[in-house]
């Protein structure tokens, strides 16, 4: 194997300078870096990157830890991190907060000793338990929440999201412009900050029209097709049925339509739907999906960007969110009230 010497001899260098330009280093001139890059050719030299990487401290792993794989939105996340990690040199884990081959303790140790270089939280509760991102440690290797963070204790965190309580309101203001007073609201789990963010919207539009928000009509529907059945079953049996339904996630949405179909009802002839996300599913049903567009992809690779930079820069991350904007994306499923 030829060895960095060889070419450092070659080139007419120290060593020194000849690892200054494999590592980009803005201190080799045009002309010397010309020679180097010409003598590595010539000798076919390839640097031990695994080497390189210990010497540095680095590991040129990111963890990505999300919910499901199999979510249709996170995976459009996903694919806008893995894009950006390809162009950085960069290689992901992937962990799902489900499941159970890695233990609290394995997680801790991975965050501590930097085993990862960086970490991706998908607005999930991460697996290893709260305390140990609460930790105010240089240790610690740099966190980015990718869209909103769900848990309090996740606040100090740097983000990329949309704004979610703007998006929200948006869409009810949307139900309200079309002639519904009497809106229900299928939410996602009751401690999450991304149910309140977008609860929170859609009570302020209600509250800026002067129409009242009655018990009962905002229901828990845990981002699931299954629960967004029950929660819609409930809101059809109110004793003030809703005319328009809000679901704060497309999932939910698609529950709703669902159950609406089954209980002998049309959307949006009888009651209008209105989801969040635009997953690819959203424009596939019937009727095709009136919601919320989150830039998925963008928001990977805006969370893969901040993670690099404050890897390879030293740039400390701050807490201010990094807001991507959101689009009403209107399609069949909302119907103007007579």
């Amino acid at each position: 194997m030829v060895s960095i010497k060889e070419v450092a001899k070659l080139a007419g260098v120290s060593i020194a300078t000849v690892s200054r330009t494999i590592n980009n280093k803005d201190r080799v001139n045009e002309e010397t870096r010309a020679r180097v890059r010409d003598a590595i050719a010539k000798t076919g030299y390839s640097p031990n990157t695994l080497a390189q990487n210990f010497r540095r401290g680095r590991t040129n792993f990111i963890m990505v830890v999300l919910p499901t794989i199999g979510d249709p939105f996170f995976s459009g996340v996903v694919k806008g991190i893995q894009a950006i990690a390809q162009q950085k040199g960069y290689s992901v884990l992937f962990s799902e907060t489900q499941m159970s081959s890695i233990s609290s303790d394995e997680f801790a140790n991975l965050l501590v000793s930097r085993q990862a270089d960086g970490m991706i939280l998908l607005a999930t509760m991460p697996p290893f338990g709260m305390e140990i991102i609460s930790q105010k440690s240089e240790r610690l290797l740099p966190i980015v929440v990718g869209c909103e963070a769900v848990h309090p204790q996740m606040r100090h965190l740097p983000s990329v999201h949309i704004d979610n309580v703007a998006a929200a309101r948006e869409a009810t203001a949307y139900l309200i412009a079309h002639g519904h007073e009497r809106i229900g609201f299928i939410a996602g789990e009751k401690a999450s900050l991304l149910t309140k963010d977008r609860e929170a919207g859609y009570r302020a539009a209600m509250k800026q029209a002067k129409l009242t928000v009655q018990e009962g009509w905002v229901v828990e529907g845990r981002l699931t097709i299954e629960g967004a059945v029950k929660a819609t079953r409930g809101l059809l049996n109110h004793s003030t049925p809703p005319t328009a339904i809000f679901c704060a996630n497309d999932e939910m949405a698609i529950g709703a339509l669902h159950e609406i179909r089954a209980a002998g009802l049309k959307v949006p002839d009888d009651i209008s739907v209105i989801g969040f996300d635009d997953i690819r599913y959203s424009q596939a049903v019937d009727p095709p999906l009136t919601t919320i567009r989150q830039p998925a992809e963008e928001i990977g690779e805006k969370t893969m960007y901040r993670i690099c930079r404050a890897i390879e820069d030293g740039v400390m991350l701050t807490a201010e969110p990094e807001l991507v904007p959101h689009e009403l994306v209107v399609r069949r499923s909302v119907a103007r009230r007579a």
